[in-house]
């Protein structure tokens, strides 16, 4: 056996450091993210219990007197939206057209405003106020934000130079977001490859399903394994209980279009007198937006305040039965609110109104189990507002705790998605996204009206509308 040479030594010496440092360094990273992925968990969790407070608050304040909310949501909506633009610009709206943006700006000095950590903690504290006040928001789509911001801080704190890398962190913080909030881990992948991502090498990104299992994880540490609508045991058997399908994916299709068609139009801002007012008072127009949103609620009887939560739950159940008005209203009250600017998401009060419709549906299809219609209409609808049928799909599957209906719930869901591109041709959160970019690449005069989701990009004295 031939003895080392000085130099030969030295030399492997020299690749066993190294060796040593790449593999420190690789562990570094892996604790980095799997600690960013637990955090985003934590606070997807403190944030429910936040929004379920403000809940209860509220319920107690319409018990004490239902009028209140007259002077409580126009108040509130003005005060959240002051706020919104004096100390957490950029917190307005659901906070996933932001996220879907930032995956494809290639300043990430602008990505760092977006996915700042400070717009994070104000879409908390914004979101549950919103909440108490009563408007019609959910918290679901925020956590998305939050997360991707919260594994943006910490790929920063990395130091990472990779484009790819950085954009991985985002991703993976937007779908552990999802999974954390609805205690749905395999939503939180689906979602990010449907909605989120469209790049192959994202899709099947190691980080991000590192990202989600850890905070599905934490949160069912925190929460325990919940179903978000509880266990339903129903099904639709093949024959003439399918009638349901084309039945609710047609009628959820063609609402759930007008929704995201309507929101899409309002992103572009509101036409002659009525735009030129929104930019110049726009904390007179939220508390308008808030006079409307009371209204709609001492009409219901506070059932169109906050995320529809406690409805949807108790339809799918069974336990309770609301007229068509309900879904109706709920509708014009998510599409007020979201027009206020406040920040706040759109996926809780879309389940809602999928829930109403399909209740009033199951009242002219005797031969189906009434709660298998009512998540017919639930998946059709969320479909068609997000248009995403395979998140919509698993979402609903894994909320219920129920997968006797899942070929029911694809045919219901597709079908939707495609009524839904019949009359909004655009995603609605892509074309939110795309307006955000549109901002960020062009200058904007200060006399053009933005979307609400460009807020963050622009110069603080060009009003958001």
């Amino acid at each position: 056996m031939r003895t080392p040479t000085p130099l030969r030594r030295h030399n492997r010496i020299l690749h066993l450091r190294r060796s040593a440092r790449a593999t420190t360094t690789q562990w570094r990273r892996s604790l980095t993210v799997w600690a960013g992925a637990v955090l985003v968990g934590v606070v997807a969790v403190v944030f429910a219990v936040a929004a379920d407070w403000a809940a209860r608050t509220r319920l107690r304040l319409v018990h004490w007197d239902p009028y209140v909310m007259l002077l409580v949501l126009p108040a509130g909506l003005a005060a959240s939206t002051w706020l919104t633009r004096n100390f957490f610009r950029g917190a307005q709206g659901s906070g996933i057209p932001q996220t879907i943006a930032t995956l494809h700006i290639e300043n990430f000095a602008i990505v760092d405003r977006v996915l700042a950590l400070k717009v994070a903690f104000g879409k908390v504290l914004l979101t549950t106020f919103g909440l108490l006040c009563g408007a019609s928001i959910g918290r679901e789509g925020p956590t998305v934000q939050i997360g991707a911001a919260i594994m943006h801080a910490f790929s920063r704190r990395m130091r990472h130079a990779n484009i790819a890398m950085r954009r991985a962190m985002i991703l993976a913080g937007g779908a552990a977001g999802v999974s954390a909030a609805f205690n749905t881990p395999l939503a939180g992948i689906v979602f990010a490859i449907e909605e989120l991502s469209h790049s192959f090498e994202q899709r099947t990104s190691g980080t991000m399903l590192t990202g989600v299992v850890l905070s599905g994880v934490t949160a069912i540490a925190l929460v325990g394994n919940y179903s978000y609508f509880g266990h339903t045991d129903v099904d639709v058997p093949l024959g003439i209980a399918w009638i349901a399908v084309p039945a609710c994916g047609i009628v959820g299709g063609v609402a759930g279009g007008l929704f995201s068609a309507i929101l899409v139009r309002a992103s572009r801002g509101l036409p002659g007198a009525s735009g030129r007012f929104v930019m110049q008072h726009p904390i007179g127009f939220a508390a308008l937006c808030g006079l409307v949103l009371a209204i709609i609620g001492v009409a219901t009887h506070g059932a169109t305040y906050g995320t529809g939560y406690a409805q949807a739950r108790a339809i799918i159940d069974g336990t309770e039965h609301y007229p068509a008005s309900f879904f109706v209203l709920k509708f014009a009250a998510t599409i007020v609110s979201y027009c206020s600017g406040i920040p706040g998401g759109l996926f809780a009060p879309s389940l809602s109104i999928g829930a109403g419709m399909g209740g009033w549906i199951a009242q002219f299809l005797p031969h189906t189990t009434a709660g298998a219609v009512v998540l017919l209409g639930t998946v059709a609808y969320f479909s068609a507002v997000v248009q995403a049928p395979l998140t919509a799909t698993v979402i609903v599957m894994e909320m219920c705790d129920n997968q006797q209906v899942t070929l029911a719930l694809l045919a219901t869901s597709f079908l939707a998605f495609g009524v839904s591109r019949t009359i909004c041709a655009h995603p609605l959160y892509g074309a939110l996204a795309d307006r955000f970019l549109e901002s960020v690449d062009k200058p904007v005069a200060p006399a053009e009206p933005l979307p609400e989701e460009a807020a963050a990009t622009v110069e603080p004295h060009v009003p958001a509308s």
